[in-house]
């Protein structure tokens, strides 16, 4: 009996060996596999490298810092690490994210607890997904949302009477608070010009739901990072430590962001009728969810659900990233008054107020350099993604197994010195010769390809017209003593701290 015993013990010890031996072992040629001693970030067995990852990043200031050095390290533009159970490879070199961008293969999204968690317990929207349902939902979605006037004169428009009442609150706000962070005013013109062509119809900035949504939406970005968190890499972790692993947090965000957007869509329901299916995105996919229902169609993947899931793709991608954008491009008048002083001139050598269109940008080539810049510099989603590798592939000269996530470092892309020359360096001029756009190709903040952002020109188009008309109409000037900080606030998204301007009116 005792000699069975040490036998089973033995058998135990043995197949846990094997498990453990299984977990450490590196696929064959993944990334950074240079020499035998020499391969890449080392992972421990069921975490992998999730803690050393987490600690660097906060010792480091995120994500991006961390993989920028590990690329350095090891010498490779390609990472090869394992979260939890799931390997990764981050692409953090031009040619590789270019790759990345444009492969087939490359096209997919990750079907783990996180993602499942982040669309309401079940992959649905556009971000999320990808095969038929992304094809088909991303194709109706950029008809419908082109129907209500996105990316013609409409979108124009609607952004033109969000800047005068942007304008108008500059005003007022100089009046009664003196200097302020404009951080504080801009989401909401974003967010109401998406809110326009999603619902019909702006919000206002009176409108508590409004406020709501920001909130949930920063409080979200602040909270996870673009791998998704512990929570993607060990979902277990739930169970024995819901608050600290974020699943308590996420869960509410949902709650309160299906009851807010279920609101409005319960509303399109209630006084939708056909002449209206072209209004605006809510009505289009009801009249696509009727017809659907009367063809008996159990396939469908319309339904309430989804459009929910659908609204907040659009919210997610465009309102942060834009409003920041914006917020970078005006702090960073304070730091160069004479690139203000250059777009200014070139702003009054347009001076009709219609020529600040974003349709008519060629115009304004120093101001175009200029926001591109802003975007290059500060790198506002520093790890884009992530992706799914759809089969067995190659990239960068190494093996990548089907169904490894896929991060994009863009800082690293971004701050390249070979491609760069001086990425530290601030300078808009970069992007100019001749006077005219040049490097356009190498600066990637909304992607390529076929997974490029759905509302990038609309964020283009935000972000040149808020900027051009604050510019246009007031002169910003720093506090003394009170420089800006170009050191930004770690995020899915990255953020500038608070900072106060002095706005002279022109």
């Amino acid at each position: 009996m005792e000699g069975l015993f040490v036998i089973l013990l033995l058998c135990i010890c043995l197949l846990g060996a094997l498990l453990v031996a299984k977990e450490l072992r590196r696929p064959k040629n993944f990334p950074p596999e240079l020499c035998p001693s020499h391969t890449g970030p080392q992972w421990l067995p069921i975490v992998g490298n999730s803690p050393q990852l987490r600690r660097e990043a906060r010792k480091f200031g995120g994500l991006h810092r961390v993989y920028g050095m590990w690329m350095e390290k090891y010498g490779s533009s390609v990472l090869g690490m394992k979260l939890g159970g799931t390997l990764y490879a981050v692409g953090s070199s031009y040619d590789v994210v270019r790759e990345i961008h444009m492969r087939e293969e490359f096209e997919g999204r990750p079907k783990n607890f996180f993602m499942r968690l982040r669309t309401m317990g079940s992959l649905r929207g556009i971000t999320c997904v990808d095969g038929a349902m992304w094809a088909e939902h991303r194709a109706f979605a950029v008809k419908h949302l082109r129907n209500a006037g996105y990316g013609r004169q409409p979108m124009e428009l609607a952004i033109g009477e969000e800047l005068e009442d942007l304008l108008a609150l500059i005003e007022h706000q100089m009046g009664a608070s003196g200097p302020f962070w404009p951080g504080k005013i801009l989401p909401v013109s974003v967010l109401n010009v998406l809110w326009t062509f999603t619902a019909g119809k702006p919000l206002g900035r009176d409108d508590v739901r409004i406020e709501k949504l920001l909130s949930l939406l920063q409080e979200r970005s602040k909270a996870f990072d673009m791998s998704g968190g512990v929570l993607s890499s060990m979902p277990w972790i739930r169970f024995l430590a819901p608050e600290w692993s974020g699943y308590n947090l996420i869960r509410r965000f949902n709650e309160e962001l299906r009851d807010l957007l279920m609101e409005t869509i319960d509303a399109h329901h209630e006084s939708y009728s056909e002449d209206k299916s072209s209004d605006d995105l809510i009505y289009a996919f009801i009249k696509e969810m009727k017809q659907q229902q009367n063809t008996q169609n159990p396939q469908s993947t319309f339904t309430n659900i989804q459009l929910t899931m659908v609204i907040l793709d659009i919210f997610i991608a465009g309102s942060q990233t834009t409003s920041i954008t914006i917020d970078l491009a005006l702090m960073m008048l304070l730091l160069h008054p004479e690139m203000q002083d250059k777009i200014y001139e070139e702003i009054t050598q347009n001076n009709d107020a219609k020529n600040l269109s974003s349709s008519l940008h060629g115009n304004f080539p120093f101001t175009e350099a200029y926001l591109m810049e802003v975007r290059r510099f500060f790198n506002v989603v520093p790890i884009s993604g992530p992706r799914r590798t759809t089969r067995d592939t190659h990239l960068g000269g190494y093996s990548i197994p089907r169904n490894t996530t896929i991060l994009i470092n863009l800082h690293s892309v971004h701050m390249d010195e070979e491609h760069w020359g001086d990425p530290h360096t601030f300078r808009p001029e970069r992007f100019l010769s001749g006077g005219k756009i040049c490097n356009a190709e190498r600066l990637m903040p909304f992607g390529q390809g076929k997974r490029r952002c759905l509302g990038d020109t609309l964020a283009r188009a935000c972000i040149f017209t808020f900027f051009t008309g604050i510019v246009q109409k007031f002169k910003l000037a720093p506090i003394a003593d009170e420089p800006p900080d170009v050191n930004l606030l770690p995020g899915i998204t990255l953020s500038p701290k608070p900072y106060r301007v002095l706005f002279e009116k022109r």
